[in-house]
């Protein structure tokens, strides 16, 4: 039975979903739930400094532990009645491959409509797939399917045929790195309810129908990695992680400019900007000197000069991946730009010369509600809002059980005492029955009480309540498939 996040300050049935982004520079941590207008309220918000991660890849399990554990603690400041069980976490990291197959089925009698049995055997097949050795299968996305000879078709539930095929968006991690970022998790006795790819977590969190039905490419530029998904003719079609972002981009200023990280750091927040044109020439930046040395001064338009050379470099690899796929020419809906990269000043100016495209930044405002907007706007929170939505995708799905009820924290501290009690005497008993058998040599078949240990800061199940259509929903069903496809994940491989 899952257990669910909850809070004494809301008397709302939604469960409470906690979405966590272990970034490379940051570790975001948002718990949020739906209204009765089918938007997301946010219960409470954490940040902290990353620790223990490069490029997306858990490289130090305590450090990262420390960093997550941070985040939650902030969290709960905001919140403090808010008591955490199990979240939904990103994934991202210069380890991720992406790769299409077509998979096809022949079923025994055409008489007999095609169920969602079938469909789901059609996925699971594709998990016979040969990857790479060490590899793991994250995310199959169904794309679109193929019924005998009739036109593609994003749902063929209900259909009938012989044949059922389709294309799929199979998505693989290196399985370690996967491991790691469950460690992490485990470490605070929390449950990791999925692994997210980041990509398609921010697409969620920023695409309209209209997006996904003219095509845009999301351009998730984070501090290890920059994270790119093309959507066309509302379907995914493509996921990629660049090896280049923000972290790169400091580490190009701190080695030019010879000053140290946190300078570089601050310089290129306070002042950078993507395009060096658009600098100051007759702006300067004064540095202090180290250890009695006289100060530095830069010019703002040498910092500007550093900063686009990377920028272009990121947007020239996000632009070779569209090109692969020979629909470069048909995003009506241009280019998204998300993560906290895209918070450098005139990046968009950038993006449109490099690219050719129009290009605007994704906020995360989309799904949730109005008294959150101002707080959430901004850029860095799109994976984490992402994830929330997959949790209620999941929900909705049935695919997490059922609901729980709201717990104070008297209650769930009276209950872990009684868990506690019943526990110590049971070992208090299984320590006199073996002295006893020890002194008597006779066995002793007491029957004793099943005790299920459990992490309390979870929930009691609660009953389930009609759920009114959403956003998300009328954006799913509308375009029949994208985000929904996303977040089909069927049968995801156990992480171990």
């Amino acid at each position: 039975m899952n257990t669910m996040n909850t809070s004494k300050t809301t008397n709302n049935q939604q469960p409470i979903i906690v979405g966590l982004d272990i970034g490379t520079t940051k570790v975001v941590a948002i718990a949020g739930q739906k209204n009765e207008y089918g938007k997301i309220d946010i219960l409470g918000m954490g940040l902290a400094d990353s620790a223990g991660v490069d490029h997306g890849v858990v490289l130090n399990i305590e450090e990262c532990t420390q960093s997550i554990e941070n985040a939650l603690g902030a969290l709960k400041m905001k919140n403090p009645d808010l008591v955490i069980n199990e979240v939904y976490v990103g994934i991202a990291g210069k380890h991720i491959k992406s790769m299409q197959v077509k998979g096809e089925i022949v079923r025994g009698d055409s008489d007999i409509e095609i169920t969602k049995e079938d469909v789901d055997k059609l996925i699971n097949d594709q998990r016979q797939l040969f990857i790479p050795a060490g590899d793991q299968i994250i995310d199959i996305i169904p794309q679109e399917f193929r019924v005998d000879d009739a036109p593609r078709k994003v749902n063929p539930v209900g259909m009938y045929g012989v044949k059922l095929g389709a294309t799929f968006h199979v998505i693989t991690g290196d399985k370690f790195s996967i491991r790691n970022i469950k460690r992490c998790v485990d470490k605070l006795g929390l449950v990791t309810q999925d692994l997210v790819l980041q990509p398609l977590a921010s697409a969620a969190a920023i695409l309209s129908a209209e997006d996904l039905e003219a095509g845009v490419a999301v351009i998730d530029i984070g501090g290890g990695t920059t994270d790119l998904a093309i959507f066309h003719d509302g379907i995914l079609k493509h996921t990629a992680v660049i090896p280049y972002a923000g972290t790169n981009i400091t580490e190009d200023i701190r080695k030019i400019l010879q000053v140290l990280k946190a300078q570089a750091e601050a310089m290129k927040v306070k002042f950078g900007t993507a395009l060096a044109q658009e600098a100051n020439p007759d702006a300067y930046i004064t540095i202090p000197g180290l250890r009695g040395l006289p100060p530095k001064e830069i010019a703002v338009r040498n910092l500007a000069a550093i900063i686009e050379a990377r920028m272009k470099e990121i947007l020239e690899f996000a632009m070779d991946e569209l090109k692969t796929l020979n629909i470069d020419h048909e995003l009506f809906g241009g280019i998204i730009l998300t993560g906290g990269g895209s918070e450098l000043q005139n990046v968009l100016q950038l993006t449109e010369f490099v690219t050719g495209f129009n290009a605007r930044i994704g906020y995360p405002v989309e799904h949730v509600s109005a008294n959150n907007i101002k707080e959430l706007e901004n850029p860095r929170y799109s994976t984490c809002i992402g994830l929330i939505l997959r949790g209620y995708s999941d929900y909705e799905a049935g695919k997490i059980g059922s609901t729980n009820s709201l717990t104070s924290k008297e209650e769930v501290e009276l209950t872990f005492q009684e868990k506690a009690t019943e526990k110590n005497e049971l070992e208090t008993s299984e320590v006199q029955k073996e002295a006893s058998q020890v002194v008597e040599n006779e066995d002793f078949n007491d029957t004793k009480e099943d005790v299920t240990t459990q992490t309390w800061g979870g929930y009691e199940d609660r009953e389930d309540k009609t759920k009114e259509k959403n956003t998300i929903k009328k954006i799913f069903d509308s375009i029949k498939t994208s985000i929904v496809n996303i977040f089909e994940d069927v049968n995801d491989d156990k992480i171990d």
